[in-house]
């Protein structure tokens, strides 16, 4: 397919939902290797073969970027050529790999190298990438033959270009959001925690990906804690509904993290929300209480891989022990879930279980 019919289908609904679905994909690929694994790794200390899956997984954590590139251009059906230009141009516009002057080169001694590091400003890589598919889209196929050549220059050049250029006041604007956020949980920590969780629970049964938010406003601390929590609870509740309901399959796919494919049955019975947000509201007061910290890459992973526990199982000062992990992260959620499963469904009869939590995607 070419670039010309593509774009002849492209409006700005589209175009926007197909950057989003692209990085929502890209972070969960990039990072969830390092976020599931590195807690464990820990584990094992100074071993050298912990150690270099360690980097390893640090390492590939590094192309996160390239890969929401990737899969934007994928999304708009780019040719291979188009795929490679916008990657590698959202890689760069991240700021994931930046040249530090201040740094001795141990090879050539001249001052100055490049490093990489996280993975670079998440919302940049989405302005740069829409930059590059934009530009893509524009040209369409007018380079001829030449575009194997012009392409990289031009688009792939030039949407780097503006990245980088951008790049510093985006990020600004990235911290702020975040120090903002984290200074709220200071201040009403345990009314901040609630309404987080509450956000990030609705969020996760909706297209937007709670991954992306977090790693995008650089949610840290409490509130990376409170973040991952509703991501739990979500989860918690939908499996308790689901297991009576749906195959097991279905059910085992939602606890290991396939949440979204109940988005239909928010849509068509938007009444899931009140056990979803009564869990997820309760559940989020022992978060403030016992300082249930996180960081960037596990606010919106939850349960799944066990981000959400193994980061507040290692969150310096703030973390948890096992005991207290075990009963703030299952234990009470569960409990809730069970509690208003039995109270809404059974008792006031407020919806029928049957209906509102069956897969609709069969």
């Amino acid at each position: 397919m070419t670039n010309e019919a593509t774009q002849e289908k492209i409006t700005a609904s589209s175009f926007m939902n197909n950057i989003l679905a692209g990085t929502a994909t890209g972070i969960i690929v990039g990072l969830l290797p390092n976020a599931v694994l590195s807690g464990i790794l820990k584990l094992f200390g100074p071993n050298p073969i912990a150690v270099q899956l360690t980097r390893v997984l640090l390492t590939f954590q590094f192309t996160t970027p390239l890969l929401i590139g990737a899969l934007i251009a994928l999304a708009f059906n780019f040719t291979k050529v188009d795929i490679a230009i916008v990657a590698g141009a959202a890689y760069v516009g991240s700021g994931v790999t930046q040249f530090n002057p201040k740094i001795l080169n141990p090879v050539t001694k001249a001052a100055g190298m490049f490093v990489s590091n996280g993975t670079g400003d998440l919302i940049n890589t989405m302005l740069t990438a829409a930059i590059a598919v934009g530009l893509t889209l524009l040209v369409g196929d007018k380079f001829g033959s030449v575009k194997i050549v012009a392409g990289p220059i031009l688009i792939g050049g030039g949407a780097s270009w503006i990245g980088l250029i951008i790049l510093p006041y985006v990020a600004k604007i990235t911290v702020w959001i975040g120090d903002v956020i984290n200074s709220f949980t200071k201040l009403q920590p345990v009314l901040m925690s609630i309404l987080i969780a509450c956000m990030f629970a609705v969020i996760l049964i909706t297209p937007i990906s709670t991954v992306a938010i977090g790693m995008a406003i650089q949610l840290n601390g409490l509130s990376a804690g409170a973040a991952a929590m509703g991501v739990a609870a979500t989860t918690i509740v939908l499996v308790v509904h689901s297991w009576k309901v749906n195959k097991s399959g279905m059910t085992l796919a939602i606890a290991l993290g396939a949440m979204k494919m109940m988005i239909p049955n928010l849509f068509r019975h938007p009444i899931i929300l009140l056990p979803i947000l009564t869990t997820t509201i309760i559940s989020a007061i022992p978060v403030a209480i016992f300082g249930v910290s996180g960081t960037p890459a596990s606010a919106g992973f939850g349960l799944v891989g066990m981000v959400g526990p193994l980061a507040s199982l290692d969150a310096g000062k703030a973390s948890l022990n096992i005991v207290v992990a075990l009963i703030v992260w299952f234990v009470i959620p569960i409990a809730l879930a069970l509690i208003s499963r039995f109270i809404y469904q059974n008792m006031l009869h407020i919806y029928d279980e049957k209906v509102v939590f069956a897969y609709l995607g069969e």
